[in-house]
């Protein structure tokens, strides 16, 4: 049994399923945000959750590319299991810092927003 291609084919499995769920998470619960940042224009806000999205993938299945390749060696499943703990616990952390990393941005462009309102 090719260990390497076993850990491989979980790895980008279960990397890219996450990813999804997060980015749909993302997409649609950052959506709200989106329009009320930009005063009810859904088209705008539609446009920029969109290219938001786009980044956000391009970043992780980057990430995960990268980080495919396992320089030691894979002899048994111990090492399989452990070799994708370490990596999924990357992918994770990852995803976990691009989420609150979109959360801080929305809630700086959204009290920008409503600062913007008071003044006028």
């Amino acid at each position: 049994m090719n260990y390497f291609i076993l850990t491989y084919t979980f790895y980008l499995v279960i990397s890219i399923a996450l990813t999804i769920w997060v980015a749909k998470v993302l997409f649609k619960n950052g959506r709200i945000f989106l329009v009320d940042i930009f005063h009810g224009n859904t088209l705008l806000a539609d446009s920029v959750n969109k290219l938001l999205e786009v980044g956000f993938y391009l970043i992780n299945l980057g990430y995960m590319s990268l980080a495919l390749k396992e320089g030691g060696s894979i002899t048994n499943t111990q090492v399989v299991v452990e070799v994708l703990s370490f990596k999924l616990g990357w992918i994770i952390l990852i995803l976990g810092a691009m989420h609150f990393l979109n959360l801080a941005i929305f809630f700086k462009l959204r009290s920008r927003a409503q600062k913007h309102v008071k003044e006028a």
